[in-house]
């Protein structure tokens, strides 16, 4: 075979192995008993009852602003924050839940994906999606600090305490790690049970996807019993008038889903979710990172055939030639 040949031949077949085996893997579903919430963001007050259960839960420092030591006063996830309440405001913000001229809060918390980035992305498995709950956890134990999780999640949910000598990655874990475990003991995440208005609902997801789509086909000024607590058996229910919804439940299909689902009457993109399709970013890429892997052989046998190539034409792997 000629050099030219066999690079023609050789190229070709790897490129054409690689396109074959690039078809990314299809979403994962959701877990078979998979939980979250449900966060409504018409009925949200800005009470923040929600991240101060949290940091009760977690045993978190409150997060103090400007010397102001009345109340936590954090401004985003961090490494001592696992939940914040965040404000939209446009013009002169009169009307509560309204794009022009209004406000509206919105809550930032670990999405638990269902196809969850981060997990994709660690190199020991300290990111872990339960294969039953689908809960995203973090194991300290097994973390080696490399940061990729805050790469790989589209929310920029991992937060690295940077202030500490050994930091480690801090996230929600719906209430559910070691040492505090309300899920597996059947109770529900601190943010939900504390909310007053029921901003805030803990269920299944299948139930809580129910309730979305219910408040979504509900008339603006419908009077609806809105449930707190547990949407599968609420604490309790206060009657109020449905706002105009926006007709989008996100976390439905974002990116493959996930178990903790917003609804709001401002659009999402003003609210700052990131643009995300149907198709989970973990799904691509481990798509191509197995691809990479299994053709990993390609090049050595391409090396291997350009060595004989190249010592066949010098005279070296001729029969009596010197040793």
């Amino acid at each position: 075979m000629k050099r030219r040949d066999f690079l023609k031949a050789a190229l070709g077949g790897t490129a054409l192995a690689a396109s074959a085996g690039a078809e990314a893997r299809p979403n994962l579903e959701p877990a078979p008993e998979a939980v979250g919430m449900l966060f409504d963001a018409t009925l949200c007050v800005g009470c923040k009852a929600c991240v101060s259960a949290c940091k009760q839960v977690n045993g978190m420092p409150p997060e103090i602003e400007g010397g102001n030591a009345a109340w936590d006063s954090a401004r985003d996830l961090s490494g001592d924050t696992l939940n914040v309440i965040k404000v939209y405001r446009n013009g002169s913000a009169a009307v509560k839940d309204a794009e022009v001229d209004g406000f509206c809060f919105e809550k930032r918390s670990c999405m638990h994906c269902v196809d969850p980035g981060c997990v994709s992305v660690c190199p020991c498995t300290a990111m872990r999606r339960d294969p039953v709950t689908g809960i995203v956890t973090h194991h300290p134990d097994v973390c080696i600090g490399c940061r990729n999780c805050m790469v790989g999640c589209p929310y920029n949910v991992p937060q690295f305490e940077y202030d500490k000598l050994f930091g480690q990655i801090h996230k929600c874990q719906l209430c559910n790690q070691a040492g505090v475990e309300r899920i597996d003991k059947g109770g529900m995440t601190g943010c939900a049970e504390a909310c007053p208005t029921g901003a805030t609902l803990f269920g299944s997801r299948a139930a809580l996807l129910e309730e979305a789509k219910r408040r979504m086909a509900l008339k603006p000024g419908d009077v609806y019993p809105y449930p707190r607590g547990d949407v599968r058996k609420p604490d309790s229910f206060h009657e109020k008038a449905a706002p105009a919804y926006k007709r989008h439940i996100w976390g439905e299909k974002e990116a493959g889903g996930t178990n903790v689902l917003h609804i709001s009457a401002v659009s999402f993109d003003k609210l700052g979710m990131p643009p995300l399709g149907e198709r989970s970013a973990a799904s691509i890429a481990e798509s191509v990172q197995h691809t990479i892997y299994n053709y990993m052989a390609l090049p050595a046998i391409a090396l291997a055939g350009l060595t004989y190539v190249v010592r066949r034409n010098s005279g070296d792997g001729d029969e009596g030639g010197e040793s």
